[in-house]
């Protein structure tokens, strides 16, 4: 099951900002308490998310805006601080290897941003298929 939540929100691509650098830590700092605060507030503590031994949680982040970054090196810079506030969410760091982070993008009409947050979980193809054999060797 793929639990969903957007939020009108413009994620800005911090490699093509003209900003100071004060300026981008200011705002990857807002985007980061936003996203950790966002996330409680529609999927509740992050602590019953955090993914189990064996188990990885997928987070697809999209980026919903009238022009598309690149895909290789602007759209997971742009979504920085979303990810850490993420990952600070679930109690984890962002690096940990139980969490899979994926990127995509989505054209919208002019001035038309919002972001996307789609998270679920994945159980290894081995445990998927004992679960399915203990279900049927139980019965309905």
């Amino acid at each position: 099951m793929i639990h969903t939540m957007t939020w009108p929100i413009r994620v800005v691509s911090a490699a093509n900002a003209r900003e100071c650098w004060q300026a981008r830590a200011r705002r990857v700092k807002r985007e980061r308490g936003q996203m950790r605060l966002m996330m409680r507030a529609c999927f509740g503590d992050g602590a019953k998310w955090e993914p189990l031994e064996g188990v990885r949680l997928f987070v697809t982040l999209v980026r919903i805006a009238p022009r598309m970054l690149d895909k290789h090196d602007g759209l997971p810079f742009a979504f920085k601080g979303h990810v850490d506030g993420i990952a600070d969410w679930l109690g984890l760091d962002d690096a940990d290897t139980r969490l899979v982070w994926m990127y995509r993008q989505e054209r919208a009409g002019v001035r038309q941003y919002a972001l996307r947050v789609e998270l679920h979980h994945s159980v290894p193809r081995d445990e998927a298929a004992f679960c399915r054999d203990v279900e049927e060797a139980l019965g309905p």
